[in-house]
């Protein structure tokens, strides 16, 4: 058998699959499966007898079940509460795992109908949360110093994307784009925020222009908040629908979201929901409305950050329904394949990370009903939540070129945002052409350099990577082949192949909090935290480290503290410093930690790496979320949860 059909740790040598319903009898039936040499036989229990009927022939009498495996569906069901009892029915019938429900189509989509499905559910969620508007408020603002040299324009500037950056000014100047160059060789953070060109670049070279000398020009902290961009607020509701073991059988996500008028930015809001969990029947839909507001962009793990916020938390609210540990009814529900892309995983590590975590974090310690837990005046709670980011492969190209037998020298348009490019490029180039690393002189952030996307959305490192590998890898075979060193050079190009349309490729973790609510302010402090990820290849520990424990940091802070509030009357955001839009400081992260679990992806790329940067934020506000409600037994689903949100449930539940 070279490529056996496996459903459930069975293998089947036939990967067909044959009905009952075209048949004169049960004797002809049993013929023509013997001569089809299916093993699996759909049976609609609606219209076939297996032992319903006493007094009627019996399918079973022909097809016995140790020869086949009936696979029983809900055919002749016209509402879907009549499909899932029957299906359950012919569980008990058959004594048998696996049922295909089928449930009567939407006749404007053709699709299962998902509000039916929900509807005959045996538990239901159904809940709304909201997520606030935020800033990106990197450390470093948008800067940019600009000199003319004749008719050639040199910009030092912040931004994510070099190669973008140069065509935007160019373009907006009316040059020629050989008359331009970008330099960002380094970036005091970006998170999102620095991917597009502002004001900042193009009136520094309109006034350079114009004075004949460099100008420098630095937005302040508040033009940042009207000037930039920021990331949209959202209206979530997440709708969940299983039976009594946890099986999901109807999932449901919408988001709606502003966009200013001149420019419609959509953000992913539900892209992690389409991946996450299995459940037959799905509905994921981003609608945006256009206001009179700044402009909204991506900002650090666009979609995932705050779509989890909401979907992790209903997972939560399901468990509690169940009376079902939390971890063990994320188990439940993995899949075996993309629920939607009907692809399989390159990797699929979510429940490794889930029981790591657990065994870790002593997740056996934590009490089922809220509020048990209390040290002095804190009640104690702990939460968990799920982390997927997807790993995305962009065109991207490298040049390396050999100064003598051990120096090489790497050139490429990307720049580090603090994620410590410059290392992991001198490591996978040392480690490709067998030189030592100091040896390995790495350039980036120059437009005249090799194109890459750039840095943003955890495809630097990966897709740059993989141009660099290939660039030393035709290095290494002409060095081999006896060609002289010295000013031998190369370029490395690599594009998403059929690896990338064939499996579905993302990045995994599970986040683990305790936090405190005060009993009587109703303040929350987290105590600890734990993160456990899988990202395939680790191409730098440490570096990889400080990126996750950074993400989940921002995670607390999107639960806790940051808010962006806007003046409805204007369009314009009235906390536009750091004394009022608050982030987490020292004394409000105490311990937190993580976890990388050994991997390697051959899929993703040839160095078997996904990205890391924005993996740690997703799901981590969540995992605050659902600690706060195990603490105090108070469910906010408007984020961030701050005391006034607390106080009235905690005084409800004292009075």
């Amino acid at each position: 058998m070279q490529d056996p059909l496996i459903i459930a740790g069975r293998e089947y040598g036939s990967r067909l699959l044959v009905g009952t319903g075209k048949y004169r009898d049960f004797a002809q039936t049993a013929e023509a499966l013997d001569a089809s040499g299916a093993e699996i036989v759909t049976v609609a229990i609606r219209r076939v007898n297996l032992g319903q009927n006493p007094d009627e022939p019996n399918l079973l009498d022909a097809l016995p079940k140790g020869r086949y495996t009936l696979l029983p569906n809900t055919a002749g069901c016209y509402t879907a509460e009549d499909a899932v009892r029957t299906a359950r029915l012919a569980r008990e019938m058959l004594d048998t795992p696996l049922v295909k429900l089928e449930v009567i189509g939407d006749p404007r989509t053709l699709f299962p109908d998902v509000e039916q499905t929900l509807a005959a559910a045996a538990h239901r969620i159904d809940a709304t949360y909201t997520t606030p508007y935020q800033s990106h408020n990197m450390m470093e603002p948008p800067a940019s110093l600009a000199r003319w040299n004749g008719d050639r324009l040199i910009v030092h500037c912040a931004v994510q994307l070099v190669e973008a950056a140069h065509k935007s000014i160019a373009d907006t100047l009316k040059m020629p784009p050989e008359k331009v160059e970008v330099i960002s060789e380094y970036i005091g953070g970006g998170f999102g925020g620095k991917l597009p060109v502002y004001v900042d670049a193009i009136l520094a070279a309109l006034a350079a222009r114009e004075l004949r000398r460099p100008v420098k020009v630095v937005l302040t902290r508040q033009q940042l908040f009207h000037l930039t961009t920021h990331r949209p607020a959202s209206i979530q509701r997440v709708r969940l629908g299983a039976e009594h073991d946890g099986t999901l059988i109807a999932l449901a996500h919408e988001s709606y979201a502003q966009s200013a008028r001149a420019d419609e930015f959509s953000e992913p809001v539900v892209s992690s929901t389409r991946s996450l969990y299995a459940a037959p029947h799905r509905l994921t839909t981003e609608r945006i409305s256009a206001l009179d507001l700044p402009v909204a962009d991506s900002m650090r793990a666009p979609g995932e950050a705050i779509g989890l916020l909401s979907l992790e938390q209903a997972m939560d609210e399901l468990a509690e329904r169940l009376r079902m540990d939390p971890v063990e009814l994320r188990l439940k529900n993995e899949p075996r394949e993309d629920p939607e892309k009907k692809v399989p995983y390159s990797t699929r590590a979510l429940v490794p990370c889930l029981q790591e975590g657990a065994r870790r974090f002593g997740w056996d310690r934590r009490q089922a009903q809220p509020g048990q837990i209390r040290d002095g005046r804190w009640l104690v709670g702990l939460g968990i939540a799920a982390a997927i980011r997807g790993n995305f492969l962009r065109p991207a190209e490298a040049l390396v070129r050999l100064d003598s037998a051990e120096r090489a020298v790497v050139e490429m348009d990307m720049t580090d945002i603090g994620t410590g490019s410059y290392t992991i490029f001198a490591q996978i180039a040392a480690e490709a052409l067998g030189f030592k690393v100091e040896n390995i002189d790495v350039r980036l952030g120059h437009s005249s350099f090799a194109n890459t996307p750039g840095s943003g959305g955890s495809f630097g490192a990966s897709s740059c990577g993989a141009a660099l590998h290939e660039a030393c890898r035709k290095l290494k075979v002409r060095l081999d082949a006896g060609e002289g060193a010295q000013g031998l050079s190369e370029i490395g190009r690599v594009e998403p192949g059929d690896d990338y349309k064939n499996y579905s490729q993302y990045a995994y973790g599970a986040h683990f909090a305790e936090v405190g609510v005060d009993v009587a302010t109703g303040e929350v402090r987290l105590r600890r935290m734990l993160g456990v990820f899988e990202a395939g290849r680790i191409l730098n520990a440490k570096t990889a480290r400080s990126q996750l424990v950074g993400g989940m940091i921002w995670g607390v802070s999107s639960a806790l503290h940051e808010e962006a509030v806007l003046d409805t009357r204007f369009g314009s955001f009235v906390n536009n410093d750091l004394a009022s839009y608050h982030v987490p400081v020292h004394a409000d992260v105490p311990e937190v930690d993580a976890v990388l679990l050994d991997a390697f992806d051959r899929h993703a790329n040839v160095l078997g790496s996904k990205g890391v940067g924005e993996l740690g934020i997703c799901g981590a506000g969540a995992a605050v979320a659902d600690a706060v409600y195990n603490a105090c037994g108070v469910r906010v689903r408007e984020y961030p949860i701050t005391l006034d949100k607390i106080l009235p449930g905690l005084a409800k539940r004292s009075g």
